[in-house]
């Protein structure tokens, strides 16, 4: 039935279910939008960024400009006007300063929609790398050796962290190094070398209702970073890890728990909990764990059934700009990408059908590897760990 609103003003009048999505301008985004519209949702696409990608998508009903993330007030005083005049039935944040901000005024804006996010005390333990180590120490989960003075540090390399968000890292190599950094604003700690691994899920007021798990085959930075090629994978003691230390937080919504397996005891070390949707969404989704429609399901219904049971082995690629910027910092991977090509269990972001974010995905790619060079940053962004790693 068509549903109408006596609110002040109704620009949005459906038969659907309308969602309103943060963060066009991130990958992960468009996959959730893509995947939103696909399952026939209103789709309402807002970011700060006029050229946001998923702006660009078939699956984006409504673009909306907003103010920048980073002035609070003026963000959530715009978000909630546009609630007031706007009838929407489901809020998802995205990126990590969108989600923290919406879970910190949740209940301002809880009387307008639904907002499946976590309470704002277990957002702040899980957003601050400092207090998810301590969690986790206190549950006897494995992380790096951390220093918390100069005086601690006992070998290099050190990984400095910044505390809040993921991408703020750096390897330092030397006491030397260390004087351009604030103990305050960064936790330091022991580089880990192996391979990334993540554990994803989703849960209802600390019930866990879906769950998948990855291993990053390529990234970008080539010393660690974002997956610009991924595979499916099940590890119970991966699986039991992850749970434990979402269960502990009481946990509400979508949530990845990232590690990296220590290649000198075989142990999983945590790196940090994102709060949030990942940048690898695409990869559980094609492997039939739908995390934003799920997420949109439980927000309106109260509860959903559970998914435990995903596609392994599968292969997924971000060939712009992700895996564009690991093949130009590390040549030697194009012949595994191209044997890629031709494995019926991988499968990319390009879709034929909504081809306009990825001409502007390729064209994003040039322009950034172009700074990057210009930068001399390209091959090691973060700099370099000096343990005769070299990719």
């Amino acid at each position: 039935m068509l549903r109408l609103y006596s609110r002040k003003k109704v620009d949005i009048v459906e038969k659907k279910v309308n969602v309103l999505i943060t963060d066009a301008e991130y990958k992960h985004t468009l996959g959730a939008v893509r995947s939103l519209g696909k399952a026939g949702y209103y789709v309402i696409a807002m970011s700060s960024d006029k050229r946001a990608q998923s702006f660009l998508s078939r699956y984006c009903n409504k673009k909306l400009i907003c103010p920048n993330l980073r002035n609070e007030e003026k963000f959530i005083g715009f978000l909630i006007d546009y609630l007031e005049k706007n009838f929407v039935d489901v809020l998802i944040p995205v990126g990590y300063i969108s989600t923290t901000l919406i879970s910190k005024h949740k209940k301002e804006l809880q009387p307008y929609v639904k907002i499946p996010v976590a309470d704002y005390e277990s957002m702040k333990i899980a957003s601050n790398k400092a207090k998810t180590m301590q969690l986790a120490n206190s549950l006897n989960i494995p992380t790096p050796k951390e220093y918390s003075s100069y005086k601690d540090i006992d070998k290099f390399p050190v990984v400095a962290k910044g505390i809040y968000e993921s991408g703020h890292i750096k390897y330092i190599n030397s006491i030397e190094e260390l004087q351009n950094f604030d103990f305050k604003n960064y936790i330091f700690q022991e580089y880990i070398p192996g391979d990334g691994y993540g554990f994803y899920a989703l849960f209802n007021q600390g019930h866990i209702r879906a769950f998948f798990m990855h291993q990053r085959i390529r990234e970008y930075p080539i010393t660690g970073g974002s997956s610009t090629c991924a595979k499916s994978i099940y590890d119970e003691k991966l699986k039991n890890i992850g749970l434990k230390l979402l269960k502990s937080l009481q946990w509400h919504g979508v949530a990845m728990v990232e590690f990296k397996k220590d290649i000198r005891d075989g142990e999983y070390k945590l790196m940090e909990i994102n709060p949030k949707f990942w940048g690898s969404l695409d990869l559980s989704i094609a492997c039939g764990v739908n995390f934003p429609k799920l997420l949109v399901e439980m927000a309106l219904n109260g509860d959903i059934e559970p998914v435990f049971n995903y596609s392994k082995n599968i292969f997924y690629r971000w060939p712009f700009p992700d895996d564009l910027l690991h093949l130009s910092a590390n040549p030697l991977s194009l012949f595994q990408i191209v044997q890629e090509y031709f494995n019926k269990n991988s499968k990319s972001n390009l879709y034929p059908d909504d081809f306009l974010p990825n001409l502007y995905q390729i064209y994003v790619s040039c322009i950034d590897i172009i700074k990057r060079v210009k930068n001399g940053n390209l091959r090691y962004p973060h700099g370099k760990p000096k343990i005769g790693y070299d990719c």
